[in-house]
């Protein structure tokens, strides 16, 4: 009976690395943003179009793979993600409303994701909540108003990103000190 709990929680927390990775890559896609604020537009939208095609398609690997108990909302979460990424990257320079909109979005669905999952989670729940909050705050003043300023929209995106790292590097630290923890 504990070598199949073993097995089980070995097999639940495999992917850690993946969100881990996940999370490392948020933050540097968020404060490489913040740092270069007064980059052109096109250029911002390829850094966040290309760091949200390859943190979705790492998610999805991860729900695919079983590595997280929300499989399915972490499925959806990858394919949004993958989706807007794409489209950031393919039309870079549509123009600050059409870019902000698209990042408005994401940023909404993913606050509202992350706050609904972390109501699944014992550890770190408040953290998620937080971040999901952010995320969700930073979402709906983007898609209020998406003529805003580019020094505004840079600021908003790149704590997006950074505080959207730091739940992903959270949850699978997490996941990997369990999975230690029970070998």
């Amino acid at each position: 009976m504990a070598d199949q709990l073993t097995s089980d929680v070995r097999a639940a927390t495999g992917g850690w690395w993946l969100l881990a990775l996940v999370g490392v890559l948020s933050i540097a896609a968020g404060i490489t943003i913040l740092i270069k604020p007064g980059d052109s537009l096109a250029t911002l939208a390829v850094i966040a179009g290309i760091f949200l095609l390859l943190d979705g398609i790492i998610e999805l690997a991860a729900s695919l793979m079983g590595a997280t108990p929300s499989r399915g909302s972490l499925a959806l979460l990858g394919a949004l993600t993958a989706i807007v990424g794409v489209l950031l990257i393919r039309h870079p320079i549509q123009g600050v409303a059409a870019i902000a909109l698209l990042i408005g979005i994401w940023l909404i669905a993913v606050g509202v994701i992350r706050i609904i999952a972390a109501f699944d989670l014992l550890e770190n729940r408040g953290w998620y909540i937080f971040a999901g909050s952010l995320e969700l705050l930073a979402g709906i003043v983007i898609v209020s108003d998406p003529n805003i300023g580019f020094a505004t929209l840079a600021l908003l995106v790149g704590l997006g990103f950074i505080f959207n790292g730091i739940g992903m590097f959270a949850l699978g630290w997490s996941l990997h000190t369990v999975r230690r923890d029970v070998t």
